[in-house]
């Protein structure tokens, strides 16, 4: 089409080869059915009323028919070239709906699971926010049976049993285990939030579990080595092979899913050279590559996804247990089921010096190595001083009690026994019952302000670590649960970080030194001197009298006790109103 183009400010010329036209732009006829071409314009710096236009006539084009093919394909090019192009929709995850209103909310709430179970208020908090539907009916269907049968559970359905019995959810608990975040039904918001939340609470149970079980096979050894034995144990490497040792792994890849991974998780990346000569010497090196990749692929998995989804799962079926069973059911399931062996050299400590210990150790304990059929069938007698007289012996030894009668035991017990609220009233039978268990607890007490740099040298349990050992991890499992209870719809990766920034060390350390129970830690004069004049190294130690305070309170009276220190007397959770 020929264009013209008229300014006021300046003459512009459009020539050609032809002759010239009239100056008037009126006598000019533009035909539409002129083909486009080239214009050269140059700007002439005359009068604009001289106007010269100049162009070349082109013929009629023929015009293609109406219903032509090459007619619509011209007319769809020219309207995708008119249309503007498609903005990206952001994923749904990330509109931003409208509130429900209250009513909705309100239905939602009081139907869901979660407010179904008075009696078990943790377990009411880890069931779906929602009823099951048909999809998650399917997978309880066809593969539940397997499930059960592998872990050794019978086979007939949980829903049967009484409403107070936990185990009555166990069925929707262990569907809710295997759903990883890989696996297609994690789509869905309330399965997937619900095995989240199921390996939050997962991974402090088994941290508590086998402190205590190393703590009462090892009475004399330090916490360091027994943590390494845990990660032998429950690392990420060794996963793959407790879950193999099940036979779970097709439940958790199931073969249509196990084709959908990526080939870098499913097996080790070898690059193969298709137009290889095929020859003796290739074969032999062959098999021998396949061998060494076949021994590192342990090392491989640790480094690929499949690991997380093992640790995913695993951790989520030890929390399903837990809420339904109980401790005894966690060690049946973690070394007859999994088949874990603890003298094995993959779990064995680092080499390093010991420190002589000569001190006692209680009967139980001396020349017994006590296994896991000991500690999961063990129940304290009806008399017994303790929640857990056992792990007590194995924390607090019974040289202790030498240190009765000593400076701090009359000058500073009163003064901490009434800070944290002890003794506290226990209906005893017996009253030399009761006050055998004060004496207990002050020797105790006394054990968990005495710094390692007093007399760990000569004797290595007269300290606090081993209490320490495993009053971090009831501190973990405790938070774990009060975060679950309080926060029912959050994801565990949530709850998670929750857990993370509350139980920091540098506040735990802080709720002892605002209670100014960090004058009564007993140091050595070397270590004292040095800590009047650096206040930072002072931190790590108030942090680790912290977390013996939180093991003894537990030994003692159990997991109430802890509970009650954590959110009453340090409170944690910075709720209470602080004096002005």
């Amino acid at each position: 089409m020929l264009q013209s183009f008229n300014s006021t400010n300046s003459s512009m010329e459009l020539s050609s080869s032809l002759t010239h036209f009239s100056k008037k732009l009126s006598d000019i006829s533009f035909s539409s059915s002129l083909s486009p071409f080239p214009l050269q314009l140059y700007p002439q710096p005359s009068n604009p009323k001289n106007l010269r236009v100049l162009a070349v006539a082109v013929g009629p084009s023929q015009e293609l028919p109406r219903n032509s093919p090459q007619r619509l394909l011209k007319e769809l090019a020219h309207r995708k070239k008119a249309t503007a192009p498609r903005k990206k929709v952001p994923p749904k995850r990330f509109i931003l709906k409208p509130p429900l209103d209250d009513k909705k909310l309100t239905e939602r709430f009081l139907n869901s699971p979660q407010l179904s179970l008075k009696q078990f208020p943790l377990l009411s908090s880890c069931l779906p926010s929602s009823k099951l539907n048909t999809a998650d009916n399917t997978w309880i269907d066809e593969y539940l049976l397997e499930a059960k049968q592998a872990l050794g559970y019978p086979l007939e359905i949980s829903d049967e049993l009484g409403d107070d019995n936990p185990a009555k959810q166990f069925d929707t608990l262990l569907y809710l285990a295997f759903q990883h975040p890989s696996c297609d039904r994690t789509n869905a918001r309330h399965v997937r939030s619900a095995h989240s939340r199921l390996w939050f609470l997962g991974q402090y149970v088994l941290e508590l579990a086998l402190a205590e079980f190393f703590l009462q096979r090892y009475p004399r050894e330090s916490p360091g080595p027994m943590r390494e034995r845990v990660f032998g144990l429950i690392g990420k490497r060794n996963l793959p092979n407790w879950i193999k040792a099940a036979s779970l792994q097709n439940l958790i890849f199931p073969y249509d899913d196990m084709d959908k991974l990526i080939r870098k998780d499913r097996e080790p990346p070898v690059k193969q050279n298709k137009n290889r000569v095929k020859s003796e010497a290739y074969d032999r090196i062959a098999v021998i590559l396949r061998l060494w990749v076949g021994k590192l692929m342990d090392v491989l998995y640790c480094n690929t996804s499949v690991a997380n989804i093992y640790r995913s799962v695993f951790w989520a079926l030890f929390g399903a247990i837990y809420l339904c069973f109980g401790m005894p059911e966690v060690y049946r399931v973690l070394f007859e089921v999994f088949g874990m062996d603890p003298e094995a050299e993959d779990c064995q400590p680092r080499l390093r010096r010991q420190l002589e210990d000569v001190d006692y150790v209680s009967v139980e304990f001396e020349g017994n190595k006590l296994s896991w059929q000991d500690i999961a069938t063990y129940k304290p007698p009806e008399d017994a001083l303790f929640a857990h007289p056992r792990l007590f012996r194995a924390c607090v030894p019974p040289g202790m009690h030498r240190f009765r009668g000593n400076i701090w035991d009359y000058d500073s017990k009163p003064q901490v026994m009434q800070i944290l609220g002890y003794p506290l009233a226990v209906n005893d039978r017996i009253p030399e019952i009761t006050e055998a268990r004060n004496i207990e607890l002050g020797l105790g007490l006394q054990l968990c302000f005495m710094h390692p740099s007093k007399y760990k040298f000569e004797h290595p349990r007269f300290c606090f670590e081993r209490l320490e050992y495993v009053g971090q991890k009831i501190q973990d499992l405790v938070m774990a649960e009060r975060l679950l209870m309080k926060h029912l719809d959050a994801p565990g990766r949530w709850l998670q970080e929750k857990h993370r920034r509350v139980l920091m060390n540098k506040f735990c350390g802080r709720y002892l030194r605002e209670k100014y129970l960090h004058r009564f830690i007993i140091y050595s004069e070397q270590v004292q001197d040095a800590y009047e004049n650096n206040r930072r190294l002072r931190n790590p130690a108030t942090t680790a009298v912290q977390q013996a305070l939180h093991g003894l309170s537990y030994t003692v009276y159990g997991k109430p006790d802890v509970r009650r220190l954590m959110f009453e007397v340090f409170d944690f959770e910075q709720i209470q109103p602080k004096s002005v």
